[in-house]
C-alpha cells in the first residue's frame, strides 16, 4: 500500500459526498494575525523571552491587565500562545523586588503541569525556581520546594490534601503570593467546579492570613460567559480577554451522516463504524489523524479496527491515547505524533486539553463531543503549525447530533454554552467550611468569602463538626471538633458523601463507583465495564461500600429496571412558558432499582428479567419542572391512554437536547414524568440535576426556556423514524426500558403548548 504523495482533503470531502455521506462542509479561511502593545516595557531580565514577531492582540490585552494586578480570564482558541499572557508576569514578580513573589498554578491533571513545567524551564529567567508538587513528587523535593520554590505547579486535590491543611509549612510561599493561576476553566463546571471554587476561597483566606492578596488568571477555550464562570470560581471581579488575535490556517469542516439502515426505527450505522471507515481514508491519502471517542472502551475498539483497515503496512502507525495509561506511555505517543512517525491516534478527551500537539493535520470526531467548547478544542487539535487542515464530525444517533445534522449552520454561528457552578450548594459548602475550619478558625470576617457562612456553621455545630470558642477578645470563632481530618472526606468530582470499591472476591481492587451510583451500575447481577473487561457482579454491600466482582465470560450486558418517586420540597419560581407552567425548585427524588434486564449485543431486546430489592435512595437537589392544564391536553388532541407516553418522550427529548444551552453531559440530569403529580395533580414531567444539592443547571435550563422548548420539537418532528427512536425519545439510560413513549403525542403537546400546530 502506498500514500497519496500529497494529502488531498478536497478529494477525499468529494469521495464522501459521492458515497452519500456528507451533509454539509463548513469552509473557514485563514486568518491573519493582529498585534498589540505593552502599555509598559517587561524588565530586561524576563523581555527576552517576547515573540521576535511581536505579542498578538489579545496576549497584549491580557497582559497589560494582569501587570496591573487585574483578575483576569482569557478564552481564545487553541494554540493562541494564552500561557504566554501568565508566564512573562509570573517571571516579573520573581525578578521584581528585594524578595520574590511566588505563583500558585493549578492544572486538572498532572500531564498538564508537566508540560508547563518543561515550558518554564524555556524561560530561562535567573531565580526562578517553578516545581510540580502532586503525588508522584519524591518527598526529598517536596521539602524543597516548601523552601525554594517559587512557581507551584500542582491540581486541585494535592492542593486540597497536601499544602492548604500544612499551610504553616508554606507560610514563606503564600506570604509573597502574588498569581493565581487555573488552567482549562473550561472543564471547572458543575460539581467539579464548585469544589474547586470552594478550594479557590480557601486559598485566598490563607494567603490573607500572611498578608498576601493574589492576582487570579483564568485560561479557557471558547466558552460562553467565561467571565462570569471566573468570577464565581474566585468570588472576585474578572475581567474577560476573548478576542482572539493569533493567526489561523484555513480549515474544512464536515459534517458525515452514517448510512439509514432501519427508516422504521431509525437505526444506523455505527458512529465508530463511520468513524473507522473515515480515519483509514485519511490515512491512506497521507494524513496525520487524531480521532475522538467518548469512552476509553471505543477508542480502543476504534482503534484496533483502524490498524485492520489500513493493513500490516500502516498498522504499527496507529495508536489509541486515554487516560489510565502510563505517563511514559503517553509521553511517548505525544513523541511520536510530533516527529511525524504516528499516522492516527484514537484518544478520549484526555488529548483534548492543551497538549502541545504538532504535525496533525486532520481531526476525526465519532460523535458529537457534548458541547461547541469542545468541539472548536478537539479541532484545533489539529493545523496547530499553521497548516491547512480538515475535520469531521461523524454524527452519532441521539438527539444533540441529529439536531446538528439537521441545522449544521447551529453548528458554527451558535455561541459557546456557559459553564456553571453552584457555590450555594450545602452538600459541597459545608465540608469545605469545615476544612477551613480545621486549617484556622472561621471568623465574623469570613463572609466575605461564604456569604452563607452562618448557616454553614449552624449545620456543622449541629452535626457535632464544628465548635464554637471565643477567641482572647471574645469574639466568636468556629474550630473543627469532629473527628479526624475533614480532608479526606471530600472527592473534588464527586458531591457524593463516599464511593463503593469494586473488588474481586480474594481482594484485588478493580475500580469504584460513587455511592449515589452504585446501585444502578453494580447492583447484585449487573455486568460492569472497565477499561474494556465485563465484570460481573455478585455481591453489593451499600454499608460496607463494596461490590464484589468475577470475570464477565460472556457477551450479555445489563441494565438497571428503576423506580422513581418525586416530592417537591419548594417551588422557588415559576413562569409561563406558552400554555405551560414551568417551576424551578428543590426536589427529592427517590429511586429505587427493582431488576435489570439481560441483552446481547447490537439488540435492545431482553433475554431475561431479574427482579432484585434494593434498599431506595434519596437525592435531594433542584429541577424544574413544566405542568399542563387539562384544557391544553385536550386541545392538543391527547386522549388519556396516551398522556404517560406523550410525557415520557417529551422529557425525553428535552434532556437530549438540553447541553446545546448549557455545558452538561445527559448524564448530569435525570428526569421522570408523572400524568398526575402529587404536588399538583396536573401532567407534569421533571429534569433535575444529578447531584446532591444541584449543580446549577436547573437554573440554566428555566433561562433558557424559552429556546429549549422549540428545539424540542424541531428534534422531533425533524426526525424521519415513525416510532421514536435515540434520535428523537428513546434515552439510554431509562430505568423503564423507555416504555411508555409516544413520539406524536409528544409533538402534539409540545406543539400546541407554543401554538405551532394542530391537534393530535
Amino acid at each position: 500500500m502506498t500514500l497519496a504523495a500529497e494529502p488531498t482533503p478536497d478529494r477525499f470531502l468529494a469521495d464522501l459526498m459521492a458515497q452519500g455521506r456528507l451533509v454539509h462542509v463548513e469552509k473557514l479561511p485563514a486568518r491573519s494575525a493582529r498585534f498589540g502593545e505593552l502599555e509598559r516595557p517587561l524588565r530586561s531580565e524576563v523581555a527576552h523571552n517576547l515573540p521576535n514577531e511581536g505579542l498578538w492582540s489579545h496576549q497584549a490585552e491580557a497582559l497589560n491587565l494582569i501587570r496591573t494586578r487585574q483578575s483576569t480570564v482569557i478564552a481564545t482558541g487553541t494554540a493562541s500562545g494564552k500561557s504566554l499572557c501568565f508566564q512573562l508576569p509570573i517571571a516579573e514578580a520573581v525578578v521584581s523586588g528585594v524578595r520574590s513573589g511566588t505563583s500558585l498554578l493549578l492544572y486538572p491533571t498532572k500531564a498538564l503541569a508537566q508540560d508547563q513545567l518543561r515550558a518554564f524551564g524555556e524561560l530561562d529567567v535567573k531565580g526562578l525556581h517553578a516545581v510540580t508538587y502532586d503525588g508522584d513528587t519524591p518527598r526529598e523535593q517536596r521539602t524543597w520546594a516548601r523552601s525554594n520554590a517559587n512557581v507551584v505547579l500542582t491540581n486541585p486535590e494535592m492542593l486540597h490534601h497536601g499544602l492548604l491543611p500544612h499551610h504553616t509549612k508554606w507560610s514563606k510561599f503564600f506570604k509573597r503570593l502574588e498569581y493565581v493561576v487555573i488552567d482549562e476553566l473550561h472543564v471547572l463546571r458543575g460539581v467539579f467546579g464548585t469544589h474547586v471554587s470552594h478550594l479557590l476561597r480557601r486559598v485566598r483566606r490563607t494567603a490573607a492570613l500572611y498578608g498576601a492578596d493574589p492576582t487570579f488568571v483564568f485560561c479557557s477555550a471558547t466558552i460562553g460567559e467565561p467571565e462570569a464562570l471566573a468570577s464565581e470560581l474566585c468570588g472576585k471581579p474578572v475581567t474577560a480577554v476573548t478576542r482572539d488575535g493569533s493567526p489561523a490556517a484555513a480549515r474544512e469542516i464536515a459534517i458525515v451522516q452514517p448510512a439509514l439502515i432501519d427508516v422504521e426505527k431509525g437505526i444506523r450505522q455505527s458512529p465508530a463504524t463511520e468513524t473507522i471507515q473515515v480515519v483509514s481514508d485519511l490515512v491512506t491519502q497521507g494524513r496525520r489523524v487524531i480521532a475522538f471517542c467518548g469512552s476509553r472502551a471505543l477508542t480502543e475498539r476504534v482503534a484496533a479496527g483502524i490498524a485492520r483497515s489500513v493493513g500490516p503496512e500502516l498498522a504499527d502507525s496507529i495508536r489509541s491515547y486515554r487516560s489510565g495509561y502510563l505517563s511514559e506511555e503517553r509521553r511517548e505517543i505525544e513523541a511520536e505524533l510530533s516527529v511525524g512517525k504516528l499516522r492516527a491516534v484514537v484518544a478520549t478527551s484526555a488529548l483534548e486539553l492543551g497538549v502541545d500537539i504538532a504535525a496533525l493535520d486532520a481531526v476525526v470526531l465519532c460523535g458529537f463531543p457534548g458541547t461547541i467548547a469542545s468541539l472548536w478544542q478537539q479541532i484545533g487539535r489539529a493545523g496547530r503549525s499553521r497548516q491547512d487542515s480538515v475535520a469531521v464530525l461523524v454524527a452519532g444517533s441521539d438527539q444533540l447530533d441529529q439536531w446538528f445534522v439537521k441545522h449544521p449552520e447551529d453548528l458554527f454561528t451558535r455561541p459557546p454554552e456557559p459553564a456553571v457552578v453552584n457555590v450555594s450548594n450545602p452538600y459541597i459548602v459545608d465540608p469545605h467550611l469545615g476544612c477551613a475550619a480545621y486549617e484556622f478558625p472561621l471568623m465574623y470576617n469570613d463572609q466575605n468569602m461564604w456569604p452563607d457562612l452562618e448557616d454553614g456553621v449552624h449545620r456543622l455545630v449541629m452535626a457535632d463538626e464544628l465548635r464554637i470558642r471565643p477567641d482572647r477578645h471574645q469574639l466568636p470563632r468556629a474550630v473543627w471538633g469532629g473527628k479526624g481530618m475533614p480532608f479526606h472526606r471530600i472527592g473534588l468530582r464527586s458531591a457524593s458523601s463516599g464511593e463503593v470499591a469494586i473488588t474481586t472476591e480474594d481482594g484485588i481492587k478493580i475500580g469504584t463507583v460513587e455511592d449515589s451510583r452504585a446501585p444502578n451500575l453494580v447492583h447484585p447481577g449487573a455486568v460492569y465495564l472497565h477499561r474494556g473487561q465485563p465484570w460481573k457482579v455478585n455481591t453489593l454491600d451499600i454499608r460496607g461500600r463494596q461490590a464484589i466482582v468475577e470475570r464477565h465470560l460472556d457477551d450479555t450486558w445489563t441494565t438497571a429496571k428503576t423506580s422513581i418517586d418525586i416530592e417537591v420540597l419548594k417551588s422557588a419560581t415559576h413562569k409561563q412558558v406558552g400554555r405551560s407552567t414551568l417551576h424551578l425548585g428543590s426536589v427529592c427524588v427517590t429511586t429505587q432499582v427493582t431488576g435489570y434486564s439481560v441483552k446481547k449485543p447490537g439488540s435492545q431486546k431482553s433475554q431475561e428479567t431479574v427482579a432484585l430489592e434494593l434498599p431506595p435512595s434519596e437525592l435531594r437537589t433542584t429541577a424544574i419542572w413544566y405542568e399542563w392544564e387539562p384544557e391544553t391536553i385536550r386541545l392538543a388532541g391527547v386522549p388519556a391512554f396516551a398522556v404517560p407516553g406523550a410525557l415520557h418522550a417529551a422529557e425525553h427529548a428535552a434532556i437530549g437536547i438540553l447541553p446545546l444551552f448549557t455545558i452538561c453531559d445527559r448524564w448530569d440530569v435525570g428526569g421522570v414524568s408523572i400524568e398526575a403529580a402529587p404536588q399538583s395533580g396536573l401532567p407534569t414531567f421533571f429534569i433535575y440535576d444529578g447531584y446532591p444539592g444541584g449543580a446549577g443547571i436547573a437554573e440554566l435550563a428555566y433561562s433558557a426556556a424559552d429556546r429549549h422548548l422549540p428545539a424540542t420539537i424541531a428534534v422531533m418532528d425533524g426526525c424521519e423514524c415513525t416510532t421514536g427512536c435515540p434520535s428523537c425519545v428513546q434515552s439510554p439510560k431509562c430505568g423503564n426500558g423507555n416504555e411508555p413513549l409516544d413520539k406524536f403525542a409528544a409533538l402534539a403537546l409540545l406543539q400546541t403548548t407554543l401554538g405551532q400546530a394542530e391537534a393530535f
